[in-house]
């Protein structure tokens, strides 16, 4: 299987030597559980099981277990007719959503693979109705537990998520939901005052006091869970499951759209980890940042555009 269009990770072994691994949630429409699961067993081998009335897993492929189920918290509620009911109905704007094991790049080119076919059959993605909020997630293993290795990338992207949003528009329907909100300014300003020497601890006091949600781009409350649960589960009343990944959450999923890959969605993530690993470009963005925003902010775009032009001449063209 060729890796053509997937960009390498700037870091891509683990601090034990071995390949770090990314899991994928795809989200789309169009097809019903039981269509993308048999798709899936299709393509990738391995047996589309029933677990459920709208749950079913890929057993044995290629790429590991598979879950798809409808995405809906109704999904693990106690089986009754009225539950089935509810998810019957839900069917026309819930996504099916597909679920990854954490894979290898060979792994996920498979699964583009995957989203080729799925288009095919008539998958749906998020611009096919004004009510398809569907989206791509992309869990990435951290490379390491040294602290830079969460402070930097986390600080990267908030230096360029206006950027990021403005050079590939949500679609309209998620400008409506609430995870599309991207990081307050003040949260910026304190990950820039605490600097490129902060602590994960000093990060994470940050991070609960400024956007303690999961509703972000990138959603940080699995990495900072598994490093400090205990913390974690004390401040957020949501369930957060502690994992050693980065929670990139991509807004659109453009699976019905000939020119739209998962390979295309993955490099906006290795420009996030690209520019973590340059400190006289984080510095630089940093100083630009500040000298943009003021002590008020009026618009996001004329950061973003400046952020772009930063970026252009550091040889970073865009994902």
């Amino acid at each position: 299987m060729s890796l053509a269009g997937f960009a390498p990770l700037p870091h891509p072994l683990n601090a034990e030597g071995k390949p770090r691994r990314v899991g994928v949630e795809i989200e789309l429409g169009g097809i019903s559980e039981a269509g993308v699961a048999r798709l899936c067993a299709d393509v990738l081998g391995g047996e589309a099981v029933q677990r459920d009335s709208h749950i079913w897993a890929v057993k044995g492929s290629d790429i590991g277990d598979v879950e798809v189920y409808l995405d809906i918290f109704l999904r693990s509620a106690t089986k009754t007719r009225l539950r089935d009911l509810a998810l019957d109905l839900g069917r026309e704007v819930v996504p099916v959503e597909i679920v990854t094991e954490p894979l290898l790049m060979d792994g996920l080119a498979r699964l583009d693979a995957l989203r080729e076919a799925l288009r095919d059959a008539g998958a749906l993605g998020s611009g096919a109705g004004l009510l398809f909020g569907f989206g791509v997630h992309f869990n990435i293993e951290v490379a390491s537990e040294a602290d830079a290795d969460t402070v930097r990338p986390l600080l990267a992207y908030a230096l360029i998520e206006d950027w990021l949003r403005a050079s590939c528009p949500i679609d309209e329907a998620r400008r409506l939901l609430p995870f599309t909100d991207p990081y307050p300014t003040e949260f910026v300003r304190a990950l820039i005052a605490a600097g490129l020497g902060a602590t994960r601890s000093d990060l994470t006091g940050l991070y609960l006091a400024y956007t303690p949600s999961r509703n972000r781009g990138l959603d940080m409350l699995p990495l900072l869970a598994h490093f400090d649960p205990d913390r974690i589960a004390a401040a957020i009343e949501d369930k957060t499951s502690a994992r050693p990944t980065f929670h990139f959450r991509l807004p659109d999923c453009r699976i019905d759209e000939g020119d739209w890959s998962l390979a295309g969605e993955w490099r906006r993530w290795v420009l996030v980890e690209r520019v973590a690993g340059d400190s006289a470009l984080l510095r630089r963005l940093s100083d630009a940042w500040e000298d943009d925003h003021g002590l008020l902010t009026l618009s996001r775009q004329s950061w973003a555009a400046r952020a772009g032009r930063i970026l252009q001449t550091a040889g970073l063209n865009g994902p």
